[in-house]
């Protein structure tokens, strides 16, 4: 399959002869998804208008660089804009999504090569997140990927209490090749697709009815889209044409990270990160960091196994401490609704427990503000739970 490639000349240009130039090139396929910056929705983004990319330098670039691309690539005034608006306003920010990719880019691809799809929409959650599993929008869309709740029950990705696989790089991504893959199988293009994943596949197919068209360009003419959505592919294409050739776009200046590296080990029980982290000789911060879909301190106890990611080179370790680590018997959290009367030493009675684990795992810095109708957690060894 061939894809085009259009190469527009810029405004001023346009101003100074005496007709337009429209230069097309043969290249391959296509496709892309939605954006958020970090702390700052694409729809605030007013990329600076920069008419000064030279025909002869884009024409040099289509020729050299396009069959590197696996996704359709054009370029254009839009594209131009926030190519500039990278290197220049969102320059810091953009440094950062660089130095992340490298992290997370070689397992992200894997996956998507797995599921039939171009490699190169792993720079989706790039423009969706910079590559931060910490990082959560204004529509409440969380992690790598931005799924909502919705979407990301719709692709099996868990969310509760214990654990947000949103937030994981690895769930996540399975979950976004699968619902890339759904939207291309429904427009048949990966500029529609994408912006279905911005706009949701509901929008875009009433956009497709109402203009008689499934040209996303011819789209972007007219206001049904909102702003965002029309910016969301430009945006993406800039992404990936810097993201794929950083030095020639000026980002030179980029510490790249380690690709991500850990070992698995499997529990039956649930287990403290803190304990663990002491015993492997590495910080809290660290395990939390290789597991980030954990909302808590340890483990879920409510499944019969959890795989557990380490550092890489402490597995042998972390089975040498695994009864130092993991409980003999398991513990339930169990959830407990204070009522009028309640005191912690009667609700640590209750459940055969001490006060001192219900304080520490609930924050509460003194007795006297316990306050009815709220709850707290309780760690019961399950033999007791039963007995309750």
């Amino acid at each position: 399959m061939n894809w085009l490639i259009y190469l527009y000349p810029m405004y001023s240009m346009l101003m100074n002869c005496s007709k337009g130039l429209l230069l097309l090139f043969l290249v391959g396929c296509a496709t892309t998804p939605s954006a958020v910056y970090e702390g700052l929705p694409i729809s605030q983004v007013q990329p600076e208008t920069s008419p000064e990319v030279s025909l002869p330098e884009t024409m040099a670039f289509s020729e050299r660089e396009y069959p590197s691309f696996d996704i359709p690539i054009v370029v254009n005034q839009e594209v131009d804009n926030f190519i500039r608006y990278f290197q220049k306003q969102h320059r810091k920010h953009f440094v950062r999504w660089l130095s992340r990719s490298s992290r997370y880019i070689p397992v992200m691809k894997e996956i998507l090569s797995e599921h039939g799809l171009p490699t190169d929409l792993v720079y989706l959650a790039m423009i969706e997140s910079g590559f931060n599993h910490q990082a959560q929008s204004w529509a409440h869309a969380v992690g790598p990927w931005q799924f909502i709740r919705g979407t990301a029950k719709r692709y099996g990705l868990k969310t509760n209490w214990w654990i947000d696989e949103r937030r994981d790089p690895i769930k996540s991504t399975v979950a976004a090749a699968q619902y890339l893959r759904d939207l291309y199988d429904m427009f048949d293009s990966w500029f529609l697709a994408a912006a279905g994943y911005n706009a949701g596949e509901n929008k875009i197919k009433r956009a497709i009815q109402r203009h008689k068209t499934q040209d996303f360009w011819e789209m972007t003419r007219y206001r049904y889209l909102k702003r965002e959505t029309k910016q969301y592919i430009p945006k993406l294409i800039a992404t990936v044409l810097i993201a794929k050739n950083p030095e020639k776009y000026g980002f030179i200046d980029v510490e790249y990270k380690d690709p991500w590296a850990f070992d698995l080990v499997v529990v039956n029980r649930p287990v403290d990160l803190r304990k663990a982290a002491s015993a492997l000789d590495v910080s809290f911060e660290d395990l939390k960091y290789l597991n980030p879909e954990l909302q808590r301190w340890c483990t879920p106890p409510d499944v019969e196994e959890y795989t557990l990611r380490i550092p890489e080179g402490k597995k042998e370790t972390f089975l040498t401490h695994y009864d130092a680590i993991v409980p003999k018997e398991k513990t339930i959290f169990h959830v407990h609704k204070i009522t009028s009367g309640d005191t912690l030493y009667r609700i640590a009675r209750k459940y055969g427990t001490n006060i001192d684990p219900i304080m520490e795992l609930n924050k509460i810095k003194s007795a006297r503000l316990l306050r009815p109708g709220n709850y707290l957690i309780i760690p019961v060894a399950a033999q007791r739970l039963r007995e309750t």
